[in-house]
Parts: structure tokens; sequence; C-alpha cells
């Protein structure tokens, strides 16, 4: 199990990813734990992928503190970002692009 992620504190319920990877085992250490998940989709660099399930509306934790709301169902295994999490102070930020971070919901002319 090559692919590694970072637990920052041991509350955290998310990890973040030391580099790219695959669907698949992803060894999870720091936080005082060793553990492993499995990627259920591809995660790249610096992105987070979920140690437990996370039910919609439910707060994502890392650094021992709360980042975000699920802005829906997240599995233990899945890719955490904008798709399915958005901030508790911002509810513009579930409207932002995947990949660029730009928003999707004003039209430029």
């Amino acid at each position: 199990m090559a692919i590694v992620a970072f637990r920052i504190h041991t509350h955290d319920n998310v990890a973040t990813l030391l580099a790219d990877a695959p669907a698949g085992p992803i060894a999870v250490q720091g936080g005082g734990t060793t553990d492993a998940v499995t990627a259920n989709e591809p995660i790249e660099l610096g992105h987070k992928v979920a140690l437990a399930d996370i039910a919609e509306g439910a707060t994502v934790v890392k650094f021992g503190v709360a980042i975000g709301l699920a802005s829906r169902p997240i599995r233990r295994g899945d890719w955490v970002h904008l798709h399915n999490c958005r901030s508790a102070f911002d509810a513009r930020s579930g409207t932002l692009d995947l990949h660029t971070g730009a928003a999707t919901d004003t039209r430029y002319e």
C-alpha cells in the first residue's frame, strides 16, 4: 500500500492525500493512529478522503475542527470536496467548480 493520506488530529473524519491516488487502498497515518481506507474513486494530491461515513448535514472535521458540512451523504473512502462539502458560513461555496474553484452561478458577459 504505497499511497498515503495524512490525518492531522485523532478526531478528524477526513485525511489529506500525499499523492494522487487511484481507486483502491490508501494507508492513513498521523493523528496518533495508523489505519487504512479504500478510495471509492480517484483522489488527487492535497484533496481529502473520508475516513468514516458522514451523513448529510453532519460536520466534516480536519485539524480537529469543523471545516464544513456534508451537502449530501459521504461514504467512507469517498473524495471530499466542493461537490459534497460546503461551508457552514458561505452557502455559495457549494456552487463552485470542482477543479477551478470558479463560481458556476455567475454569468459573465
